[in-house]
């Protein structure tokens, strides 16, 4: 398996299980089951969402630190089992909100082992100018994994409750991950690196001077800024749908059609990236998302729903891949894992605060249509500050530039 298309391959399949897939998109799958047998609100159960991704957060930039240190196989083949034993455990919980806030927490931390940094960095060390693509495509397994993994997860919650459901997820995330990082994922030869300290010889910025930089705040504050949007309409959109008479079968296949259009936002993004200049690219894709808050506010009925869900799956899934390529880009890959692990903390406090801001809205107004205004905000905020980010400082041979800086 000597072709770095391998590497791809084990990350696609990697991802179909990661934390996305198993956490976020099935969160809409239990809110139900669980606030009915507990007698919770929506914001109590989404403070588990939140918990969960606030400790991933913090986490994630010792995870890539790791990663750059000891590799990614040794860090991640630890972390799968871990992530998928806690993720089972939460079928543990008795109907105490601290204790499952605990539970949930406990997962969103270990999850990060078994989230798209390490996949992102082993796609990253074999791709150069193909690598928006690569990583594309790679990401693809998340938009795989929101199609499959909800649809799994509903027919186990129907069939035998939601705590078989946990179980369920566990086992899955063990089955499908641990063999395909085992059998495919590996790193270019590291020569005479030794285990425990980054390579000097890759090109790239320190740590210390991309935290310094502009370009890392400009698209740090853009990515939380459409990460909190969608997620925060991905999150809802089945008990949006349901409140509206919708049944839960539908509304979770609309659901997936969140995930089928991240598979295209990503290989889409990716391939344009890899042709035009990656900060107008995302400037445009950020924007796509305006057309759910159109059709959700408006209650459109019909095929509106299913064409609001693609609309966020295509800018979710492209903002992943925005993040990967945009990271190597500006940053180089001397210390991508752990640069990669800040801004993917960022995602995650995003991931975990949209939900949160759609439950409380819910709870005080009976209504989600004040928090898609301001979503709506900030989705032209953050189209705005990505279009702002300067020429390419690592840029791949022929990698297209911005036309301002083009001479005639």
């Amino acid at each position: 398996m000597k072709s770095p298309w391998w590497v791809v391959f084990g990350a696609t399949l990697g991802l179909m299980v990661a934390n996305g897939p198993i956490v976020f998109f099935t969160f809409g799958l239990f809110l139900g089951p669980i606030t009915t047998e507990f007698g919770w609100d929506r914001a109590t159960f989404a403070s588990s969402l939140l918990a969960g991704h606030t400790l991933a957060a913090l986490a994630y930039p010792f995870m890539g630190r790791a990663i750059d240190r000891l590799g990614i196989r040794r860090v991640t083949l630890t972390f799968i089992p871990i992530f998928a034993l806690a993720t089972a455990a939460v079928a543990l919980s008795p109907a105490s909100p601290v204790v499952f806030i605990v539970l949930a927490g406990f997962c969103g931390l270990v999850s990060v082992g078994q989230a798209p940094p390490a996949y992102a960095k082993a796609v990253s060390a074999w791709f150069d100018e193909r690598r928006g693509l690569a990583l594309g495509i790679a990401m693809a397994g998340i938009g795989l994994g929101a199609t499959l993994v909800p649809q799994f997860a509903r027919w186990v919650i129907q069939g035998y409750g939601w705590r078989a459901g946990y179980v369920a997820l566990g086992a899955l995330t063990f089955a499908v991950a641990f063999p395909s990082v085992a059998l495919f994922i590996r790193e270019p030869d590291r020569g005479a690196v030794a285990p425990g300290r980054a390579d000097p010889a890759l090109p790239g910025l320190t740590v210390a001077a991309a935290l310094r930089s502009p370009s890392f705040w400009l698209l740090a504050v853009a990515v939380f800024l459409v990460v909190t949007t969608i997620n925060g309409m991905v999150g809802h959109l089945v008990p949006m749908l349901t409140d509206r008479g919708v049944d839960v079968r539908r509304a979770t296949a609309t659901l997936s059609g969140v995930g089928l259009s991240t598979i295209g936002g990503r290989v889409i993004s990716g391939y344009l990236m890899d042709r035009f200049f990656g900060p107008y690219v995302a400037a445009a894709i950020f924007l796509l998302p305006l057309v759910a808050i159109g059709l959700l506010t408006s209650g459109a009925a019909g095929v509106a729903p299913l064409v609001a869900a693609v609309a966020l799956g295509f800018g979710l899934g492209a903002e992943v891949d925005v993040i990967g390529f945009l990271a190597g880009r500006y940053f180089g890959l001397r210390a991508y894992g752990e640069i990669y692990g800040y801004l993917f903390a960022i995602f995650t406090l995003g991931t975990g605060l949209g939900p949160v801001l759609m439950a409380l809205a819910f709870d005080l107004t009976r209504s989600y249509d004040v928090t898609l205004v301001a979503f709506a905000a900030a989705l032209l905020g953050a189209s705005l500050l990505v279009s702002r980010l300067g020429a390419y400082p690592f840029p791949a041979p022929h990698v297209a530039v911005p036309l301002r800086q083009q001479t005639v």
